[in-house]
């Protein structure tokens, strides 16, 4: 009876309440950052010479596809071929620090009152990963993706991309208050401490080729 009680709680909570959390907090958050997201911006104004929006087509829930809203902490530099240089070499000074504290996430509280995210369930990567995913690993999609989520307080970009899934497919099978609260709490311990905000080999994350 318990175990059916925690089952109805959870499925009230992501259907009606989890989304109610996400008003909230988004408002409380913005509101109170919106003077370090000024700052940023204007950090970013003069680094990136105007440029300081970046938006990207992500999958969201069932695959939708969203307009992700960042703060730009790369340049567009290009090498004699004209292709983008390494991300490392278009991270800017402004950007590494905006990039460290993580307020280059912030304008996806837009996205989260919009209600094409959440502030807490998978990250949204990038489109051309979706062909590529295992039956196991598309089932992120099976809810809204995240400004931050359990894989973020779990080794982040430190991890790789089969740790990091299997930890976004737990939380799918797991969603409940006391755990997104949990995860919003690490977070905010994580960008305190600064770990995670770069891979082993790469200033961002490697990109994903698919599992083998």
């Amino acid at each position: 009876i318990q175990i059916i009680k925690l089952d109805v709680d959870n499925m009230i909570y992501i259907k009606y309440l989890k989304r109610v959390l996400d008003l909230v907090f988004s408002i409380i958050i913005f509101s109170l950052t919106a003077p370090i997201i000024f700052v940023a911006i204007l950090g970013l104004v003069i680094a990136n010479k105007g440029d300081i929006l970046f938006c990207n087509d992500r999958p969201g829930k069932n695959g939708k596809i969203f307009k992700l809203i960042k703060l730009k902490t790369m340049n567009d530099k290009k090498d004699s071929t004209n292709a983008l240089l390494p991300d490392e070499k278009r991270l800017t000074t402004v950007g590494k620090i905006i990039r460290k504290l993580s307020i280059d996430e912030l304008p996806q509280l837009l996205n989260v009152l919009r209600g094409e995210m959440s502030l807490v369930g998978p990250r949204p990567l990038l489109v051309e990963y979706l062909p590529k995913y295992s039956v196991e690993q598309k089932r992120r999609h099976e809810v809204k993706p995240g400004i931050t989520g359990w894989a973020q307080v779990n080794g982040r970009n430190e991890i790789n991309w089969e740790e990091k899934f299997s930890l976004d497919i737990w939380y799918v099978e797991n969603i409940s208050f006391l755990l997104d609260l949990k995860i919003l709490w690490l977070t905010i311990i994580k960008i305190l401490i600064g770990k995670g905000i770069s891979s082993k080999t790469h200033a961002t994350m490697e990109k994903f080729e698919g599992s083998k």
